[in-house]
């Protein structure tokens, strides 16, 4: 494979951004020394990135909010999904915790991904002290 390097600097990145961004616009056939190099150049710049720039796992209570916001929906969309008024209300201000049949409603009404709505999550006790749900 050509001019194939581990990537261990920021310089090191960009040239296999650069590298693999030629692949784009013209698709290495499966099976060739293209697409075999395509898919080493994909890993090393997977494995760079979860190590350098690792993503957060998004709460569950922050996802809701997020896909209120992106999908411009109210508190009574929430109501809706959950059934109860109250228990949106206390599942907003972080003081229930989502129950399974909730992370499963919002996950097929709103396409949530169940992994982020299951993770646990810290819940507001009032006394000045968090729980983990």
């Amino acid at each position: 494979m050509e001019n194939i390097r581990p990537i261990k600097t920021e310089t090191d990145y960009d040239w296999a951004i650069a590298e693999i961004t030629r692949y784009f616009d013209n698709e290495p056939v499966p099976g060739t020394r293209d697409a075999d190099r395509f898919d080493v150049l994909a890993e090393l710049i997977e494995a760079y990135e979860a190590k350098h720039y690792p993503i957060e796992q998004t709460d569950p209570v922050e996802a809701i909010l997020a896909h209120m916001e992106m999908a411009n929906l109210g508190r009574s969309a929430l109501v809706d999904v959950l059934g109860s008024a109250s228990r949106a209300s206390e599942i907003l201000k972080r003081k229930r915790a989502l129950t399974m049949d909730m992370a499963f409603r919002l996950n097929r009404a709103w396409h949530i991904p169940a992994e982020v709505l299951i993770t646990p999550y810290h819940l507001d006790t009032g006394k000045g002290e968090r729980e983990r749900a």
